[in-house]
C-alpha cells in the first residue's frame, strides 16, 4: 500500500512544482502536508457511490484555508488532478491521468484507509500520520464487500437520475408540480420508464405527444425534488400527490393533490 500512497504523493508534489513554483512551502498548510478527506462521505461510501477514494488534498495556509491541490483517484485507476492558484481562489489545470495499478490492489488500499481512519474515527489527517503498513484480515475484505448492500438504494437512484423520462408541459411550461407519476417498461438502456403528469390533463391532452418532453430524471428532480425518495420504485408502480409534499400509491379511491410550484 505504501507503492499507492507513494505515487499520490509524487504526483501531488509534481504538480505543485510544475504549476505553483511561485507558492513557497510556507504558504501551504503544514508546509505542504497532503491530507486523506474521507471526513465529509467516509472511505466507504465514495468507493461505492462515487467509485473513488476520498480525496486527497494540499491546502493554502490562510484564514480561508481553501485547496491547492485536489486529486482524485478512482477504483479504475483513472486520476483526476486540480491545481488552484491565487490562495485557491482560481482553478488553472485539471489533468486527467492514470496509475498502473491493478484495480484489486486499489480496493485493498479502500479497505486498508477505512479499517485505518474510519474505523478509529480518524477524519481528514495527513497522510504521513496513517499508518498503511497494517496487515488486514481477510474478514476486513469480505465486512467491507457485504457493506456494499446499504448503498444499494443511493447507488440504484444515482444512476436512475441520468436516465431519461417523459413529462408533461403543463409541470414544465405551465408551472405545476407533479401530480401523477408512473413506471412503464423501459424502451431502451437510457429509459428510466418514468412519466410525469401534473394530473389535472385530459386524455386528448396526453395523447398529443407535442405535450411531452423527454427529460433525464435529474432536471425534473430540480423542476419537483418531491419525486426523488419514490423515483426507485419498481416498473408498474403509479403515484399520485396527495398533499403538498408527499404521494401514496394510486389505487383509484384518491383525487388527485394539484398545486402549482
Amino acid at each position: 500500500m505504501y507503492e499507492i500512497l507513494n505515487e499520490i504523493r509524487r504526483m501531488i508534489n509534481k504538480n505543485l512544482i510544475m504549476y505553483l513554483p511561485h507558492v513557497k512551502a510556507e504558504n501551504l498548510e503544514e508546509n505542504g502536508a497532503i491530507y486523506y478527506m474521507n471526513g465529509r462521505n467516509g472511505t466507504e461510501f465514495d468507493w461505492y457511490v462515487n467509485g473513488k477514494i476520498s480525496d486527497f488534498f494540499v491546502f493554502y495556509n490562510d484564514d480561508n484555508n481553501l485547496g491547492a491541490v485536489k486529486l482524485t483517484l478512482y477504483n479504475n485507476g483513472n486520476v483526476l488532478i486540480y491545481i488552484y492558484d491565487e490562495m485557491g481562489n482560481k482553478l488553472i489545470k485539471e489533468i486527467q491521468t492514470n496509475v498502473e495499478i491493478p484495480e484489486y490492489d486499489i480496493f485493498k488500499f479502500a479497505v486498508l484507509l477505512k479499517t485505518v481512519t474510519d474505523d478509529n474515527k480518524i477524519w481528514d489527517a495527513n497522510i504521513d500520520s496513517i499508518e498503511v503498513g497494517v496487515q488486514l484480515t481477510p474478514d476486513r475484505f469480505s465486512e467491507f464487500k457485504n457493506n456494499k448492500q446499504y448503498y444499494e438504494t443511493i447507488i440504484n437512484r444515482r444512476k436512475m437520475l441520468g436516465m431519461m423520462s417523459y413529462v408533461s408541459k403543463k409541470v414544465i411550461d405551465d408551472g405545476w408540480k407533479i401530480g401523477y407519476m408512473i413506471r412503464e417498461d423501459a424502451l431502451n438502456d437510457k429509459d428510466s420508464g418514468w412519466c410525469f403528469m401534473a394530473g389535472n390533463e385530459d386524455d386528448e391532452y396526453v395523447e398529443n405527444y407535442k405535450n411531452l418532453k423527454l427529460l433525464s430524471i435529474a432536471e425534473i428532480c430540480q423542476l419537483d425534488s418531491d419525486i426523488l425518495k419514490y423515483i426507485d420504485s419498481p416498473v408498474g408502480t403509479a403515484f399520485i400527490r396527495v398533499s403538498s409534499n408527499e404521494f401514496e400509491i394510486d389505487n383509484s379511491n384518491k383525487k388527485i393533490y394539484v398545486e402549482k410550484r
